[in-house]
């Protein structure tokens, strides 16, 4: 960087932004520039405080708005007022003002630096480069994004509305209310907080004003003594929706029966909700916002005493009107606008004000520098579209941007009020003082950003390794053995090689690179915390990686642990289907749109069903980096899944051609191109590339099963083809897997290799195994799909059918792909064809042509009896 202090650049200088700048400078103790940016002559205003209205109050009383932790009653104080006031918004931007003003003053290693412009881009190319809109471009090492709320969204205005001088499209925009005629009526649209300010500004004795929503709920008023804290434990949403409305409904009845009132239970909540809204199953969270969210606002952002008095008296006289409904049409006229409510109603007013509040969703803003972030993928949006996608300490994706308040609001929920982004602005100051400081001081990490207690040529050789673990290619363990050569006190490197090997079967060495880890003493809580999670897996497998799943949750950014968990060409995985999209779906706010990360949602939103946005995400990952092994199996799949076996056939030869040299999952890939020559009748080539990619010798280990077995019993029971020797194939098979398979998914492919080997011995014991099995998966899944082989093969075929009808009503539990199940289908519909049941065949494979046509299954449904 060009400057010599680490510098902070800070984006935006209303509350959040100023609260931040204070926190940076008074904790700062080594030498930092804070450059505050924003085109606003005052500072700590923003829109919220900005306001010059008297009859604007703070909804929160005095005692709970001082700028930093350890003062209480500070704010009041400064104003010479109660703890309890609500006093005017435009104080408490007076009073941040100074605040800051103060901090500057005190520090002593900080300098705090005013740029009145407006940043309208970003690039990270070493640090953070910000474009602002003069066209001057400032550099620093990190920087936050405190952009504090959006004005209200206009969606819901009818077309001749928008373009209307008379529509009110943001209403705390300078000069906003003065458009507003002063001897006309006045529809508020909304019912809420925005709406009681509004109403109390434009009452006037001769106006009528009328406010609209879907539900008509007013805002709740605060009391004038609020009721002693309570406090409430145990609240984390992990069991759900219904559990925690109970939960919360309890406490609320439990604080009205001994005199606490229901305003003390809602404010016991705070300190849990961001935790419990994370917690909250993503179903339970959109189930939330359509159901409860109205009744939780009323009830959460109150109107303080005063206000509720003047509005409850303007009503009273019959200048207010509330009413439940939304508007429906309105025809904007020279003297007025004619406004039409779904209820039927009509009302003709001088103008319509947009009370709907903040926007949540940015997809409709129209700021020069979020389309940069999303364009650019140095942000993704939140969860369910609101806000920005962060990490647990608001940082965006793996790059030194950072931010707070309201763009959290889809991971944390309550984000906007003054005490949260107190608190945010705290953490967030000393991740970043932290950060910079080592970004002073060079310490060797990993591709994102973890600490390696290592030096530089045993990192870079653990970075080529980790590389080739998220390229899904070859080679991974051997240039971890070369950081471990490098330095072999390297206590981390030793630990990857030993899951690596232990994940893949290749354990030949795994005590002694275990003890290896065991044995360094270098690392930090981090390196310590990933060594024993490390040992976990491998001394108690029966754990299933539960150490492991639990350091992710710790450590989010770490790839390699992620990449283990997850289910892929490489790895069998530690979760599987709903536990792994939770998974991935949870790490967004810590990969954003990184190439990698991409490819792995890709594949959870393909076995989603979701195929355009695993195909968006797949090519936005191979846009990138186009040796992307798990971006290449998503698209493959979405390809294979949705019929379009040319098409799919063609990419990915030519990606096999160009880039599959050292893939991990080649072989897999092979086996794919296979799927599709075998779902468009092509035998030769089937038998063609079985020869040249999947035979024993080119395969060998698990994948032998997986790819090359599976491949011989679905063209011996499709299409009667002999494309290999299924006992070559047994032969350099894993002996384990044939005998006592580590995972159901494992024991599947097992059976169908010797089901293809004509086995029906070993197919018989791997079936006693299953059926005594503690896992319910072995014994509901895998123990009926050996049966009903065996049944196939002795041509018992009302037997198969049964065993194989309850198989695959519990496969979905087995893991893999549903490509790769689809096998014991297959087998099914051998049986049912050979049985002569040609009605249950046919519905089988009509289902199969309505969800994934192919010229294979329309073939074989015109073959059957009936269709003949």
């Amino acid at each position: 960087m060009e400057h010599s202090a680490p510098r902070i650049a800070i984006v935006g200088a209303g509350a959040s932004g100023t609260l931040t700048a204070i926190r940076l400078l008074t904790e700062a103790t080594k030498p930092i520039e804070v450059l505050l940016i924003d085109p606003a002559e005052d500072v700590g205003r923003g829109v919220a405080y900005s306001t010059g209205c008297a009859d604007h109050l703070l909804n929160v009383p005095a005692g709970k708005l001082d700028a930093l932790d350890g003062d209480p009653g500070h704010f009041a104080r400064w104003a010479g007022a109660a703890t309890g006031d609500y006093l005017p918004r435009t104080l408490f931007g007076r009073y941040l003002g100074e605040a800051l003003t103060t901090a500057v003053r005190s520090s002593r290693s900080a300098r705090l630096r005013r740029v009145r412009d407006r940043v309208v881009g970003v690039r990270v190319p070493n640090g953070v480069e910000l474009t602002l809109s003069s066209g001057n471009v400032l550099r620093a090492d990190a920087a936050v994004l405190a952009l504090g709320v959006f004005p209200p969204s206009c969606d819901w205005a009818p077309e001749g509305l928008r373009s209307s001088p008379r529509f009110v499209r943001d209403p705390w925009a300078p000069g906003a209310l003065d458009r507003v005629p002063g001897d006309t009526d006045v529809l508020l649209v909304g019912t809420g907080l925005t709406m009681a300010d509004m109403a109390l500004a434009l009452d006037r004795p001769d106006r009528a004003i009328t406010a609209v929503s879907r539900h008509g709920l007013l805002p709740r008023r605060h009391v004038a003594t609020p009721a002693p804290a309570v406090r409430l434990a145990g609240l984390n949403g992990r069991d759900g929706l219904n559990s925690l409305h109970r939960t919360v409904t309890g406490h609320i009845r439990a604080c009205l029966r001994d005199g606490r009132g229901w305003r003390a239970a809602v404010d016991s909540l705070r300190p849990h909700t961001a935790a419990t809204w994370r917690n909250l199953p993503r179903a339970d969270q959109e189930r939330f916002l359509s159901t409860y969210l109205r009744y939780w606002d009323v009830r959460r952002h109150r109107m303080p005493p005063a206000v509720a008095d003047r509005l409850r008296d303007v009503r009273a006289a019959g200048r207010l009107r509330i009413r439940r409904a939304e508007v429906l049409d309105a025809v904007a006229e020279e003297d007025g606008i004619d406004v039409t409510f779904t209820d039927g109603r009509r009302l003709r007013v001088g103008a319509v004000v947009n009370c709907t509040g903040p926007r949540t969703s940015l997809r409709d803003v129209r700021d020069p520098l979020l389309e940069s972030l999303l364009n650019s993928a140095l942000a993704v949006p939140g969860p369910h579209g609101f806000g920005l996608g962060t990490g647990e300490d608001g940082r965006l994706s793996n790059h030194p941007l950072w931010t707070l308040g309201s763009l959290r609001i889809g991971e944390l929920w309550e984000t906007t009020a003054i005490p949260e982004i107190r608190e945010q602005a705290g953490l967030l100051a000393a991740e970043i003082l932290s950060f910079v400081d080592m970004r002073r001081r060079p310490r060797p990490r990993d591709r994102y950003g973890l600490a390696l207690s290592t030096g530089a040529e045993a990192a870079e050789a653990f970075n080529e390794g980790l590389d080739r673990v998220l390229l899904g290619r070859d080679g991974a363990i051997e240039r971890m053995t070369a950081a471990t050569e490098a330095d072999p006190g390297f206590g981390l490197a030793h630990a990857a090689i030993a899951l690596l090997e232990y994940e893949s079967d290749a354990g030949v060495r795994l005590g002694q690179r275990l003890r290896f880890a065991l044995d360094a003493v270098r690392g930090d809580e981090r390196e310590r915390a990933f060594v024993a999670a490390v040992a976990e897996r491998i001394a108690c497998p029966s754990t299933r990686g539960a150490a492991l799943l639990k350091y992710i949750g710790e450590f989010p950014r770490d790839a390699l642990a992620i990449s283990v968990a997850v289910p892929t060409i490489a790895f069998g995985g530690l979760t599987h289907s709903e536990q792994s999209w939770a998974l991935i779906e949870r790490l967004g706010r810590t990969f954003g749109g990184d190439w990698w990360y991409r490819g792995q949602l890709a594949f959870v939103r393909q076995e989603q069903g979701r195929w355009d946005e695993a195909e968006s995400l797949a090519a936005a990952a191979l846009a990138e980096q186009p040796a992307s092994g798990h971006a290449v199996h998503a698209r493959t799949h979405v390809l294979y899944e949705n019929g379009m076996h040319r098409e799919g056939l063609t990419w990915l030869d030519g990606w096999i051609r160009d880039w599959s040299g050292e893939a991990t999952g080649r072989a897999h890939f092979a086996w794919h191109a296979a799927l599709h020559e075998l779902m468009l009748g092509d035998g030769a080539a089937v038998l063609s590339r079985y020869a040249r990619q999947l035979a024993p010798g080119r395969v060998t280990g698990p994948r032998a099963l997986v790819d090359s077995g599976s491949l011989i019993w679905r063209c011996a029971i499709t299409r009667r083809w002999t494309v290999g020797h299924a006992r070559r194939v047994l032969d350099v098979a894993p002996p384990d897997w044939l005998t006592r398979p580590p995972t159901s998914f494992a024991a599947l492919h097992a059976a169908v290799a010797l089901a293809a080997a004509h086995d029906v011995d070993a197919l018989r014991r791997l079936r006693r195994y299953a059926a005594v099995h503690e896992s319910v998966t072995y014994r509901r899944a895998i123990a009926p799909a050996c049966a009903g082989m065996v049944a196939v093969l002795e041509q018992r075929w009302a037997t198969a059918i049964s065993e194989l009808e309850s198989a695959c009503s519990a496969l979905g539990a087995v893991g893999g792909s549903l490509a790769q199940r689809e096998v014991v289908e297959e087998t099914l519909l051998y049986a049912l064809i050979s049985a002569e049941r040609a009605e249950e065949a046919a519905r089988l494979l009509s289902a199969r042509l309505d969800r994934r046509p192919s010229p294979l299954d329309r073939d074989r449904l015109m073959e059957l009896p009936r269709c003949r």
